[in-house]
């Protein structure tokens, strides 16, 4: 006797799906959540509201991290598409 597959199971089996991200893409958002991290983690070492790393340093780079996570997102690569003969 045969096991019969649900819709679910086949439709795995067939479909391929492409990765939503490249291996760069995860490696830009790595870099950027790492630059937050840094940016907010050396606000917080400096421990003074008014002090040259919390004022100037940190805010740039917690916005180039964000930045960097966005350029991850919105980056796509080239898709290869076969060049017709002719």
């Amino acid at each position: 006797m045969s096991k019969k597959r649900t819709g679910r199971q086949r439709r795995r089996q067939t479909e391929k799906k492409p990765m939503l991200f490249s291996s760069m893409n995860y490696k830009l958002m790595g870099l950027g959540v790492l630059l937050i991290i840094v940016g907010f983690t050396a606000m917080r070492l400096e421990n003074e509201v008014h002090g040259f790393i919390s004022l100037y340093i940190s805010p740039v780079v917690i916005i180039a991290g964000y930045l960097t996570v966005l350029v991850a997102i919105l980056k796509r690569e080239p898709e290869k598409d076969p060049k017709p003969a002719g």
